[in-house]
C-alpha cells in the first residue's frame, strides 16, 4: 500500500469499515481518472451534485475569477456580496411564486435543519412529520426525520434526537389524514432517493398539499437531489405541479462546491429576523466561491438546454438495461435511476464487478437490492451507450456465475 493510502487510513475520519480506496488523479465531463489512468465512467456524479459534469469550463473560470476577487469577507447576510445576490436573484426567478427568498447555508443538512427551525417559528407548532424511507441528512434534527423504522439502524445509536417527530408512509393518501392542527410541517422528497428512487404516485404531492392547506402546516420539499434538472425539470415540484412553502436546495445548487439553501416566501423567512433576531446564523453560508460556481453551473444549464436532454438520456439508460434477465425493474424520474435486481447479494456483487471494470455505482440506504445510476445531466448518447454496454457485461458475468454455482450444486 503506497504512503498516500496509509495517510487516509491513519488521518481521514472513516465512514464504513471498508472504504472504495480509489485514488482519484483527475475528473473530465462523465469520468474520473486514476493516477495509473484508469477511467471510471461516474454513474454517481457525487450523488447528484456535478450535474454539469466534472471540471465544466465554465464553473472553473467562475471559481477562479471569484477566488481573486474576494472570499470570505463577514458572516453570511451582513454585508452585500455580488455572488449571493445574483445567485439569489437568478434562482427566484426560476422558482414558482412565492418562493422567493433565499438563505444560503453550507450544505443540504443545514438547510433541512433550518426548514424545520423556520417552520416552528412561523407556525408556533412542535410537531413534525416526514416519510418512512426518507433520507434527508445526518445532523441530530435532519436525522430525526430519517423515516423509521428503516432509518432506526442509522440513528438508534444518536437518539435522543427531536421529540415529536412522527413518520408516515410515502404515496399513502389514507395516511394524510395525521397530518393535524399541531403540525408546524411536513417533510418530504417529491421523488425519494435513497428509498431506491420512489417516484411519487398520480395525485399524491397534490393530496398533501391540501391536506397542509387544511390544517396550516406548511410544505417543505427536500429537492437536495431532485432540484437543478436531475429529474428532467429544473425543480422536481415543476414537473409535478406543486409547490412548497420551503424547499431545500444543495448538491448540485453548488455546481461542485458545498452550498446548500432554504427558500421561502419573504412573509415567512421573515420571521427569521426578530424574537429572537438571528433566528439562524451562518459563518460560511452562501460563500462567495460557492455561490459563483453555482450560478455559472446554473447558467451554464440554461445557456445549453441541458435540462431538456435529460428525459431522453434517463429513457435511453432504461431502454437499454430493462430487458437484461437479471433486471427485475427500473425506476427512474429523469436521470435518478435505479436498478433492481431484486437480491442484496446481487448488488453487492454487482459493486465488485463495477470497480473492476471502471464503472461507479452506489446502492441506496433503504434499498440494497438496487444500483443507482445519475451521472452528470451532460453525459453523452455515446457515453450512455458504452457505459450501458459494460453494465450489462458486468450483468451477464453475474448471471454466468450464479448458473455455475447452481450446477456445481446439482
Amino acid at each position: 500500500m503506497d504512503i498516500l493510502r496509509k495517510q487516509f487510513l491513519a488521518h481521514v475520519g472513516q465512514t464504513s469499515p471498508s472504504p472504495m480506496m480509489v485514488e482519484v488523479d483527475r475528473a473530465e465531463g462523465s469520468c474520473f481518472y486514476t493516477p495509473e489512468g484508469k477511467r471510471y465512467y461516474d454513474l454517481v456524479a457525487g450523488v447528484s451534485v456535478s450535474n454539469v459534469g466534472h471540471a465544466n469550463p465554465a464553473v472553473v473560470q467562475a471559481v477562479q475569477e471569484q477566488a481573486a476577487r474576494y472570499m470570505h469577507v463577514m458572516v453570511y447576510g451582513e454585508m452585500v456580496e455580488r455572488p449571493q445576490v445574483r445567485y439569489a436573484a437568478r434562482i427566484a426567478e426560476l422558482l414558482p411564486a412565492p418562493l422567493e427568498s433565499v438563505y444560503f447555508v453550507n450544505s443540504g443538512a443545514e438547510a433541512v435543519e433550518c426548514a424545520l427551525k423556520l417552520a416552528k417559528r412561523f407556525t408556533g407548532r412542535t410537531e413534525l412529520i416526514s416519510m418512512r424511507r426518507a433520507y434527508h441528512g445526518s445532523t441530530h434534527g435532519a436525522m430525526s426525520m430519517m423515516g423509521a423504522p428503516e432509518g432506526e439502524e442509522w440513528k438508534g445509536a444518536f437518539r435522543p434526537l427531536l421529540p415529536d417527530v412522527r413518520a408516515i408512509e410515502f404515496n399513502d393518501f389514507a395516511a394524510l389524514e395525521s397530518i393535524t392542527g399541531r403540525t408546524a410541517c411536513v417533510l418530504v422528497e417529491p421523488v425519494q432517493g435513497e428509498g431506491g428512487v420512489r417516484p411519487p404516485a398520480d395525485g399524491y404531492l397534490a393530496a398533501l398539499r391540501r391536506r397542509c392547506d387544511e390544517t396550516g402546516a406548511l410544505l417543505v420539499f427536500d429537492e437536495i437531489q431532485t432540484g437543478m434538472g436531475r429529474t428532467g425539470a429544473m425543480f422536481a415540484m415543476q414537473r409535478y405541479g406543486v409547490t412548497p412553502d420551503i424547499v431545500c436546495l444543495a448538491k448540485a445548487f453548488g455546481g461542485g462546491m458545498p452550498l446548500g439553501a432554504f427558500v421561502s416566501s419573504r412573509e415567512i423567512m421573515s420571521t427569521l429576523t426578530h424574537d429572537p433576531v438571528l433566528g439562524h446564523i451562518t459563518t460560511f453560508g452562501g460563500h462567495p466561491v460557492c455561490c459563483a460556481a453555482g450560478l455559472a453551473a446554473l447558467e451554464f444549464m440554461l445557456a445549453n438546454r441541458t435540462v431538456e436532454g435529460v428525459e431522453a438520456k434517463g429513457a435511453l439508460y432504461e431502454e437499454l438495461l430493462s430487458g437484461h434477465p437479471a433486471v427485475v425493474e427500473i425506476r427512474r424520474a429523469g436521470l435518478l435511476m435505479a436498478v433492481e435486481l431484486g437480491r442484496s447479494e446481487r448488488l453487492y456483487r454487482m459493486m465488485e464487478l463495477f470497480a473492476g471494470r471502471g464503472i461507479l455505482s452506489d446502492w441506496f440506504l433503504f434499498c440494497d437490492t438496487a444500483f443507482r445510476i445519475s451521472p452528470p445531466l451532460t453525459i453523452s448518447e455515446d457515453e450512455i451507450r458504452d457505459s450501458a454496454r459494460i453494465i450489462a457485461e458486468c450483468l451477464d458475468t453475474m448471471l454466468g456465475e450464479e448458473r455455475r454455482n447452481l450446477e456445481g450444486c446439482e
